[in-house]
């Protein structure tokens, strides 16, 4: 049934009720342990979370009678890079330093902060060699028995960073959007690098978990609240192709649907992400220019699937029902998923922890009951 109903919505037929994803992505989450315990409470749910499955508390999942269930994760390395500096810093396999801010691993610096030509040409990035392979082959074991055994969606999460982004961790935003207009060489070659290293990745990692997945994912985020990062006449030119490329690299090795998260305002790039393979973008997020749901289903509702939408930014946290059950009917009203399929139902973002856990079951809880 999960499966029939997603494969509908890609074709934007009629279905029950749109599919419901919590914790499918890495985006459509809980982001603490503390909220999860307190809805497994809240829900009556007695005991340790099943060993099983290690995303979210599987159990919660089933409450709310949940599509999707999820696999893998990035890919990790053995480099002399990867360490702890302190109990809150920390560098990655990149070099990149980290600083624990209370809730999250915040970006301090990166190995290529303000560097040119010959700096790029000395980095090297993390290569075969080093890649755990044993945990990737882990998670395809997982995947084998999910397909085999689990009437959800099997999603591959997404094991390797975007291009624009790993970059702009490399060598600091400021310098990238410089760089972008002012020494697009460098630009070329810093992204054809991780291109590279991407699809060394992509080699691994959907060669094992590929057969086993329906749906698979990746992040980049090409827009701020009000609009993109670049225009879009740059963004063409310097990310469409290599965002192109690993998208049909990864269609050498499996044949999961597309999913794309990229936050923000980014309406005038979508005919773009479409052209190229994206089959899902995610979010909707409402609050950001341009991007209200009703414009976005009238616009490309049938060329494209859309996941989220649900406000993070004030309906959520204001914990109040009276808020967020008008939000929902509002949302699928919009949306219409029963007639035109085509849409997902998930909050914008990842649940922080100022959105109680009663308010994640009024989330969820009235997505059911308005679809019955």
């Amino acid at each position: 049934m999960y499966r029939e109903r997603f494969r509908a919505t890609l074709d934007h037929q009629p279905v029950d009720r749109c599919p419901i994803d919590l914790g499918g992505t890495p985006q459509s989450t809980i982001e603490s342990a503390e909220t999860t315990a307190g809805l497994a409470a809240h829900l009556g749910l007695v005991g340790e979370a099943p060993p099983d499955y290690d995303k979210l508390d599987r159990r919660i999942l089933e409450r709310f009678d949940v599509d999707f269930r999820r696999v893998g994760g990035l890919a990790a390395f053995d480099t002399p890079r990867t360490g702890r500096i302190s109990d809150t810093d920390h560098t990655d396999c990149f070099g990149i330093h980290y600083h624990y801010s209370g809730m999250y691993w915040e970006i301090v610096d990166g190995p290529l902060r303000n560097a040119g030509m010959d700096e790029l040409a000395a980095y090297e990035l993390p290569t075969l060699a080093q890649l755990q392979i044993d945990r990737i082959d882990e998670w395809a074991i997982r995947a084998r028995v999910l397909q085999a055994n689990s009437p959800c969606v099997v999603v591959g999460e997404h094991p390797v960073f975007g291009v624009l982004e790993l970059a702009c961790w490399l060598c600091g935003y400021d310098h990238i959007m410089m760089m972008l207009a002012l020494e697009p060489e460098f630009i070329h070659l810093l992204f054809g690098r991780i291109l590279e290293f991407q699809k060394l990745i992509i080699r691994e990692y959907y060669g094992r978990l590929g057969r086993h997945i329906h749906l698979t994912t990746s992040g980049d985020d090409f827009g701020t609240q009000s609009g993109l990062f670049m225009s879009p006449t740059m963004w063409r030119e310097f990310v469409k192709p290599y965002m192109k490329e690993r998208i049909s690299y990864t269609a050498c090795f499996t044949d999961a649907v597309y999913m794309h998260h990229t936050c923000g305002a980014v309406f005038d790039i979508i005919p773009d992400l479409i052209e190229i393979g994206v089959r899902i973008l995610n979010p909707i997020q409402p609050r950001a220019a341009g991007m209200d749901p009703a414009r976005l289903k009238s616009a490309y509702g049938d060329r494209i699937v859309f996941h989220g939408g649900l406000d993070t930014q004030q309906v959520l946290p204001s914990n109040d029902p009276a808020m967020i059950r008008p939000a929902v009917r509002e949302l699928l009203d919009m949306m219409d998923p029963q007639r035109s399929g085509g849409y997902i139902f998930a909050p914008a973002h990842n649940l922080q922890s100022d959105v109680a856990p009663a308010a994640i079951a009024c989330l969820y809880e009235s997505v059911l009951e308005m679809q019955t």
